[in-house]
């Protein structure tokens, strides 16, 4: 029974974190876009050219892309099929994390940092989110892990030529995820760790013969195909996307210098108290020419600091660092008397109350916000309590454990901590389904419409309506991400509500969906439409029934 029961434990999680990608409606901007470019890849059959509601679309390359198509392709179009790509990245780095630590730290450490890693609230909740971030932070932790293995003193010649390989193509993979950060971040990091540890050694192990051209042979490729298609991607790729996104605010995702903080902490519950000794444990510096925690430290400072000075912010951009903290973190454990543990896991339990104390007053129009929150917004507050209190279930049986010596039985549970309380918070979300998918909506413009109808986005745009629809919209009156694109294909939305009106009189079937101020204005001008759905955010109407 003791053999059995770990293998119970792994297969219980990989059901919960597999078992749950799809029960959740996708959501917009993110969840649609990325659902729609992969759905009209195949579609289309173009596996060169990304296209976005059927408008060209530079923004990202297409290796999430073509594995989303795929998808599809085996699964259908549903949500699970949607996120199976971050699902699998995400279980991936976890699984690689999992393996090379216990070939340099051995089993114990290599268990304790893969529990933290793959029940962390941000590493569990963007592998369960459709997004680029994940991909990319996967593809990064195998660069992080194949340089590990192949620098550390204990590497021979094989070693250190396969570790390199992994990470040069792993950094194309990186870049055919997301850009250019694929490569520029792995190499800010060894830079400042080559200073910070004196260690120069490193740039002459990096196999810059293969490795380079391993790198080429990996991402190039589809680069060069889609400029020789596309004339505007290069200009368009290489400086708005990322010298303009980095330096200026034109992507319109500024934040303060502090913005990250608040998003580690809440990331890595629920191990979080154990991030200063795991900090202190990387700046040590250990016996041997390769210092391997310190690589970490820095790896996770330079991707912090360099996201943390961008003009451009997003919640999920320091996804990297995870993994390496999550190594340190495991070592910590290790390291740590066990009694000490259980205070840490304690002190879970108070920080999970202490947020579901602060949830609670503010949802209750405590602390002078003056909020008003939906039936819906409440509903979910009560899921994430729920989720909370799951934590704190699982945190004092932790505490309970490692108080009785069994640390590895204490780090289990406070892993099933994370994994528990994580997934109830996010299947929670579904409650804001109706408020933030276009699914409901799109089944019932689809039950009152042809199939080949025209569907209008009038001065409005939901990214997941398309997805939803199984078929592109058109525009009308909005640029947003699509400047490129429809510069490039003006015919392929409106200029203006009033050329929609004129063609919307014209129609015999036809669909549309707008803002419920901008279908006032329309049915105070006499344009004729019949309203099929309502939501607080916008209106469906049609032109004439089936």
């Amino acid at each position: 029974m003791k053999r059995i029961g770990p293998w119970l434990l792994v297969g219980l999680a990989v059901l919960a974190w597999f078992g749950t990608l799809g029960w959740r409606d996708l959501i917009t901007p993110d969840e649609g876009r990325y659902a729609e470019l992969g759905r009209q890849m195949l579609a289309s059959g173009d596996w060169i050219t990304p296209r976005l509601n059927g408008i060209l679309y530079f923004e990202k390359p297409a290796l999430q892309y073509w594995a989303t198509a795929v998808s599809f392709e085996l699964f259908g179009m549903n949500a699970f099929a949607a996120r199976l790509w971050p699902g699998l990245t995400g279980a991936f780095a976890v699984l690689a994390l999992w393996w090379s630590a216990r070939r340099v730290l051995g089993g114990r450490a290599a268990m304790y940092s893969a529990c933290v890693l793959g029940s962390c609230v941000w590493w569990l909740g963007n592998s369960h989110f459709l997004s680029l971030d994940m991909g990319l932070s996967c593809f990064l932790t195998l660069a992080l892990l194949g340089f590990w293995l192949a620098q550390r003193d204990a590497a021979t010649p094989a070693d250190n030529r396969l570790g390199m390989w992994v990470a040069w193509i792993a950094m194309a993979l990186a870049v055919l995820s997301k850009g250019l950060i694929g490569i520029v971040l792995p190499g800010a990091a060894l830079v400042a760790y080559s200073l910070v540890a004196r260690d120069l050694g490193v740039w002459r192990r990096m196999r810059w013969g293969s490795g380079p051209l391993l790198f080429a042979l990996v991402a190039a490729p589809w680069f060069v195909a889609v400029s020789a298609r596309n004339p505007d991607f290069a200009h368009f790729f290489f400086i708005h996307e990322h010298v303009e996104r980095f330096l200026t605010t034109t992507h319109r995702r500024p934040g303060p210098w502090w913005y990250f903080f608040p998003i580690l902490a809440i990331g890595l519950v629920p191990w979080i108290t154990l991030l200063p000794g795991a900090l202190a444990l990387g700046w040590r510096r250990t016996p041997g020419r390769f210092q391997g925690n310190r690589l970490l430290l820095v790896w996770a400072v330079v991707i912090f600091a360099f996201f943390s000075v961008s003009s451009s912010k997003l919640s999920s951009y320091i996804l990297p660092v995870f993994p390496a903290l999550a190594l340190l973190i495991g070592q910590h454990i290790q390291r740590l008397p066990a009694r000490r543990l259980g205070w840490h896991f304690a002190a879970m339990i108070a920080l999970a109350a202490g947020l579901a104390a602060v949830l609670a007053a503010l949802t209750r129009g405590w602390a002078g916000t003056g909020t008003r929150f939906s039936p819906a917004e409440l509903d979910y507050r009560d899921w994430i309590m729920t989720g909370l209190a799951v934590i704190a279930m699982f945190a004092a049986l932790g505490t309970s454990l490692a108080r009785a010596g069994r640390v590895g039985a204490a780090v289990t549970a406070l892993s099933f901590a994370g994994l528990f309380g994580t997934q109830l918070i996010l299947q929670g979300h579904q409650t804001l389904a109706t408020e933030k998918s276009s699914r409901h909506l799109a089944a019932r413009i689809a039950e009152r419409m042809v199939p080949d109808a025209p569907v209008f986005s009038v001065s409005y745009y939901d990214q997941t309506l398309p997805f939803y629809l199984g078929r592109p919209v058109t525009l009308v009156n909005w640029v947003d991400e699509f400047e490129t694109g429809l510069r490039i294909e003006p015919r392929l939305g409106l200029p203006s509500e009033e050329v929609f009106a004129a063609i919307w009189r014209q129609l015999r079937q036809g669909a549309a969906v707008m803002r419920p101020e901008t279908h006032q204005q329309w049915r105070e001008a006499g344009l004729p439409m019949i309203e099929v759905y309502r939501d607080p955010s916008r209106v469906a109407v049609i032109r004439a029934e089936r």
